[in-house]
């Protein structure tokens, strides 16, 4: 038998070394129970330390944001289905608040409002976890918005400019085509270096399986993160969606990257509150949604800016879609996103329905960054295209009503049909800076009026490759900020003059 005298000292060291560091603890963690559940919310009872916006996690795994505190009771916001919820189920909290992974191990995934993949991939390791809620950056962090974020459709960067770091509203009565505009910028990036959020709230899963298709044929979904809160999702996680959107994409603004994010859209988003708000027993205000309505939407929209180099020198752009009914832009939610946002972009359902697509209401959209946001060759160009298109159609709106119209008029109906026609764009058909000012000056600048309106598709088809083919070099300096001098300009259109001459003679 072997003596403990004769086993070696040093073989007990480790031992005495793991119970010196052992170091009594106590487990802080607390429980509740259920009071009553509804869709969406809990009232539970039995916290004594608990904050405000806590994730709390019930016993079958479900998580849940505290959100009105009591004395008695406190009524928990339930990120999952409360069908196997039931009264006198134990929860505890967490200690932590709602968070999810950032960085690009999400890039082409589909996640949920807490960035858990539902496109059947594997378990997502992000670079790190940020909270949801975030506050947006401080005024002296922000740089003015001035580099230009072209989105490829000719209405949209001709006369309402999108910067990057900009918010701007695309509203509309439901199937006018605002998912296209939206998903159309996303498209349009490809070469840009952009980076692309897509956040689903409150969509049917048809209608979102058909933009994840679109951006996987483009080749898109590999640099778009999209995130999703069904319509069948809980409320909560309706709720959650953009703000957790909006921080994986702060992620990458925070890393010099510049980035869009669509938020489609918001007013299902504030309907979710509003049934979150009324369960919750909070009192109801204007159209039932409850008093804080606009600050739920401006603390996300007010995340969107134009950081100063010396704090990363990135942008989050914007793109909130609201839905209105039966083109009442002065409903509660449209006027506050419209107080929040920095200019709209207006889908008229009377454009769409005689086919003149995209359906955008030049006259009633507007951008309030403007030119600003615009290259200097875009703004040579374009500079009076909203007034003199709108001129255009007060003008034709009186001309039906008359019988005999002089020359004057007729000329200037004339080139505002044209520069309409050129205007219409197909779904996906994305066009280069320099292409765009192309199409645009020859149509302003009236070499288009001998065309008849069915005709100036193909002539607009035969001046785009004439600018790709032709002009490379013209439409690289064009593209580089380059300004439209009278050298640029006559080289140009003399180049137009002679394509479309040349088509007039083969005809």
């Amino acid at each position: 038998m072997i003596s403990l005298r004769d086993i070696p000292q040093d073989v007990f060291a480790p031992l005495e070394q793991a119970l010196r560091n052992v170091r009594p603890g106590v487990d802080a963690a607390e429980q509740a129970r259920i009071l009553s559940v509804d869709n969406g919310v809990a009232q539970v009872t039995g916290f004594t330390d608990l904050h405000a916006d806590e994730l709390v996690r019930f016993s079958n795994g479900v998580v849940g944001l505290a959100s009105s505190l009591g004395p008695d009771r406190t009524g928990v916001i339930v990120l999952g289905r409360t069908n196997d919820l039931r009264p006198g189920d134990r929860l505890r909290r967490t200690g932590r608040v709602a968070d999810v992974p950032v960085g690009e191990a999400l890039l082409g995934r589909i996640v949920d409002g807490l960035g858990r993949p539902v496109d059947g991939g594997d378990r997502i390791d992000g670079e790190d976890r940020l909270p949801v809620e975030r506050p947006a950056p401080p005024i002296m962090h922000r740089d003015p918005v001035e580099v230009p974020l072209q989105t490829g459709i000719k209405a949209v960067d001709a006369a309402i400019p999108i910067g990057r770091g900009q918010r701007e509203l695309i509203v509309g009565d439901r199937q006018t085509g605002k998912t296209a505009i939206a998903v159309d910028a996303i498209l349009n990036q490809r070469d840009s270096g952009v980076i692309s959020v897509y956040c689903a709230i409150g969509q049917r899963a048809s209608a979102v399986a058909r933009v994840v298709a679109d951006l996987r044929r483009a080749g898109a979904l590999g640099r778009t993160i999209v995130v999703v809160a069904g319509g069948d999702d809980a409320p909560g996680l309706q709720f959650i969606a953009p703000y957790a959107a909006t921080t994986m994409a702060e992620h990458f603004m925070s890393k010099g990257r510049d980035v869009l994010i669509v938020y489609d859209d918001l007013t299902r988003h504030a309907r979710a509150y509003r049934e979150l708000s009324l369960l919750l027993r909070r009192p109801p205000g204007r159209e039932a949604y409850p008093g804080d309505i606009f600050y739920i939407h401006s603390r996300l929209l007010e995340r969107a800016t134009h950081l100063r180099k010396e704090h990363g020198g990135g942008s989050l752009t914007a793109l909130p879609v609201i839905e209105t009914q039966a083109q009442n832009i002065s409903a509660f939610i449209p006027t506050n996103l419209i107080s929040i946002t920095d200019g709209q972009i207006y889908l008229s359902p009377d454009l769409f329905e005689k086919g003149h697509l995209p359906a955008i209401d030049i006259g009633t959209s507007v951008s309030r960054v403007g030119g600003k946001a615009q290259l200097p060759a875009f703004r040579a160009v374009a500079g009076n295209l909203r007034l003199s298109y709108s001129q255009f159609e007060e003008l034709e709106s009186f001309a039906r009503f008359g019988t005999q119209l002089d020359e004057d008029t007729r000329a200037r109906l004339t080139r505002g049909q044209r520069v309409r026609a050129v205007l219409t764009q197909n779904q996906h058909d994305h066009l280069t800076v320099p292409e765009q000012i192309a199409v645009l000056l020859a149509a302003t600048e009236g070499l288009l009026d001998d065309l008849e309106p069915d005709a100036i598709a193909g002539a607009e088809a035969r001046l785009r490759r004439a600018v790709r083919e032709d002009l490379t070099d013209l439409g690289q300096e064009i593209a580089a900020g380059e300004p439209l001098t009278d050298d640029r300009r006559q080289r140009l259109m003399d180049a137009m003059r002679a394509v479309l001459e040349q088509d007039d003679g083969d005809a």
